[in-house]
Parts: C-alpha cells; structure tokens; sequence
C-alpha cells in the first residue's frame, strides 16, 4: 500500500522568552526538532530580551554569549545548549514564518509582547503559552493562553507540570502536561502530499482558509484561520513530538482551561506552604495547606469557568494539577521565598529583635537573580478578582496568603483562617 509523501511545508518554532525555563524549553524543543526533519525546521529561535552581562571578566549582549557558547550564562549557567538553538533579540524577527509559538516569559510582560508581534505573525500560526498565572481585572478573569490568542487572533494551548527548569534541563526525569484542544478545521482537515497530484484535488481548500469560530472557556467565540494543508496537522501527536524527551515525559489533555489554572494558583498556595514551613510547623501543616490549596484550585476553576469544560480529574490526575502542587510547595521558588520570609521573622521573635523583617518581595529580589516571583503577582490579581466578586470569604487560603504579603495579617492566624475547609 502507497505511502503519502512527507508534508511540503514543516513546523518553524519560536519560544519566546529565555529565563531558566523559556531556556530550558528552547532546549528539549531544539532537541526534538533536530530529531524529526519531516515535521518541523531543525532551527529554533530563541526571543531574548537583550541585556549586558558580565562573563569572563568583562561585559557582553547576553545573545552574543548564547550565540556564541550555546549557554543562557545568566538564567541557566552550565546547561548547553544545542546550536539549533538561536538566540535573537528581536521578537518580530523571531516570529517571523513561525507556525508554534510556545510563550515563556513572567505574565506581566505578556501584553506588551503580544503589542508588539500583532502584524508579525503568520494568520494561522498556534501558540502554547507556558506562563504560569492569570490575566486579571476587577470585574473579570481570563487565562493567558485565551488573552495571547485574543490579542494576536490565534489558536493557544498551555505547557504546565511539576517541573523544575534547572532539573529538566539536566535530564532528570520529569512529566508535564500540555494541554490543546485542536481548532476543528486544524483536526479534521485533508492531508497535502509533497508533490503534484495526479487528479485535481476535491478539498474544498476556501473552507480551509477562511475564519472560523472557536468558543473560548468563558462561552465566548473567537475567529481563527485554519492552518494551511501543506503543513503536518498541529494535533495532539504532533504536540507529543514537539515536546516529548526520554527524560521529559508529555501527557496531551484538551483541557486547557484546568492546566492553566493549576499553573497559576499554585503559586499562591505555594506561598502558604513556605510561611508555615518557615514557622517550624512541620510536615502535617504543610501537607494542610497543600488539601486545602488543591480545594481552593478546583472550587476557584468551576465557580468561574464553568462553561469551559473543566474537569476535576485534570486538577487531581495530572501533572499540571496535583504533581505540580506537591512540587510547587516542596522546594519552587515561591514556597523557598516564603519559607526564608517566615525563617527570618521567627528568628528575629526569638532574638528579641525589634528589626522589621524582610517582605517576600524583598528577599524574590534578592535571591532570583532578576526573575519574577510570580505567586506574588498573582496572590494579588486573584484577590482584586475575588474583592470585586465578594467572594473572598470563600476562598480563604488565597485571601490569607494575600493579606500576609501585603502586612495585614500575621502568618500565624493561617489555621483560624481556613478552619472552615
């Protein structure tokens, strides 16, 4: 039986966004690219925000470094890069003819990019926004990956686990779960061979190009232009591909909706584990506010994405929910913060020192090497969200850890807090 012949066009990739994580990304996608010719350009481009960085006693554009000794010295120093890997410090030229986009950058600086790439980006490219929180008003709530594909008129899953970026960059064994629920005319579309066709085609190829709706997860629809036919389906196999190492284990769910949330909230829930972990409490407090935070998880994703086909199972089966939280509040970078925090004040108590103690804030800045704590942005968004909602009450875990980060409550009140769960 014949065979199609391999897709005339391949997959180009882009990540945008090059911490220790967007780094690490860039390495196992340039890994997988270079493995599978037939579906994507072995080539992957690298948006680096451009800054001076000293190595080797004096001071270089930290692309030229990267460019030059395929290693981020500052955001992942001692992890090589593969040469496929290539830095540029110009997000529109990155873009440039990309069909994925995967995002990978602190939430806060996701709006102004997406300003920048509108009218930069191929109609039917798709993206997978690895950002772990939410886009937040007063009055609404929306996932990254829906405000990315709002603003840039795409299609875009979510990447989220118990991941680690310094581990998964070293090879040890991890799982993540990317979530995409492919656009119906990206899935169930006909194939193109390379090659002229022997008979006129019978796709209705308009059908294929032209804006069609999709519903977002809060009910609401958007317009997509379907991918083009001379490109491999960007589906759930293809997704495995693209991100799927020996060391890195993917799992492809269409729930994108529960995947983002998980990265999210965590964060916020982390923050808690780390203040009561800091006091001295112990292993059994720290194990309370891991129940109650995957509650507060669960409850916060049905109460107001109801419509989006959230499931339960995402938050409590998958990497990106329960694995992630285990993760996210035994050593991430938000329970280590918070943990130093409550360290800090205990031992001052205990001394008789009347100096006031170091913030969260304080000691995200010193510590993280110019990346963002984002548990502390989002503990502070959700809340502005459940205020406007009056709904704080509900969810008290996530209002106790904001009005610890904001000095209005003691860390010590936490289990009078969330005695009600």
């Amino acid at each position: 039986m014949a065979t199609l012949a391999p897709y005339e066009k391949r997959h180009k990739v882009t990540v945008l966004g090059s911490g220790n994580w967007g780094s690490t990304i860039a390495k196992l996608v340039a890994e997988n690219t270079a493995e599978h010719p037939d579906l994507f350009e072995r080539d992957v481009q690298m948006w680096v925000f451009e800054e001076e960085v000293r190595y080797n006693g004096s001071s270089h554009k930290l692309t030229d470094i990267i460019k030059t000794y395929h290693e981020n010295v500052k955001y992942l120093p001692d992890i090589k890069l593969p040469n496929n890997v290539i830095a540029n410090p110009s997000a529109q030229d990155a873009v440039k003819d990309s069909t994925v986009l995967i995002f990978n950058l602190p939430h806060q600086f996701i709006n102004n990019l997406c300003n920048q790439l509108k009218g930069h980006i191929l109609p039917y490219a798709r993206g997978v926004s690895c950002i772990k929180g939410v886009n937040v008003t007063a009055s609404d709530i929306s996932l990254f990956s829906e405000s990315i594909g709002a603003r840039l008129g795409i299609y875009c899953g979510a990447l989220s686990g118990a991941n680690i970026a310094t581990e998964v960059a070293k090879g040890l064994f991890s799982e993540t779960t990317v979530a995409y629920d492919p656009p119906p005319m990206d899935s169930s579309r006909t194939a193109t061979p390379r090659g002229p066709s022997p008979h006129a085609s019978h796709t209705d190829l308009t059908s294929l190009t032209a804006l069609t709706e999709k519903k977002t997860s809060s009910g609401g629809k958007m317009k997509l232009r379907a991918l083009p036919p001379n490109y491999p389906p960007l589906d759930h196999t293809t997704l495995h591909t693209l991100f799927h190492r020996p060391y890195f284990h993917v799992h492809v769910v269409s729930d994108v909706t529960a995947v983002s949330l998980s990265g999210a909230l965590k964060n916020v829930v982390a923050l808690g584990a780390g203040f009561v972990s800091g006091l001295g409490w112990g292993d059994n407090a720290k194990a309370a506010i891991m129940r109650v935070g995957l509650l507060e998880m669960v409850k916060f994703g049905h109460a107001f994405f109801p419509n989006s086909g959230i499931r339960t199972q995402t938050f409590t089966e998958e990497s990106a929910g329960v694995a992630d939280l285990i993760t996210s509040c035994s050593s991430g970078r938000n329970f280590r913060c918070a943990r130093m925090a409550a360290e800090e004040k205990k031992k001052l108590e205990e001394e008789g020192d009347k100096k006031k103690p170091r913030s969260v804030d304080e000691i995200a800045e010193e510590v993280l090497n110019g990346q963002v704590l984002q548990g502390l942005g989002t503990a502070r968004e959700v809340n502005t969200f459940l205020k406007s909602r009056g709904k704080e009450a509900e969810f008290p875990l996530m209002t106790a850890v904001y009005k610890i980060i904001q000095g209005e409550m003691a860390m010590e009140d936490i289990p009078e807090m969330i005695q009600m769960h």
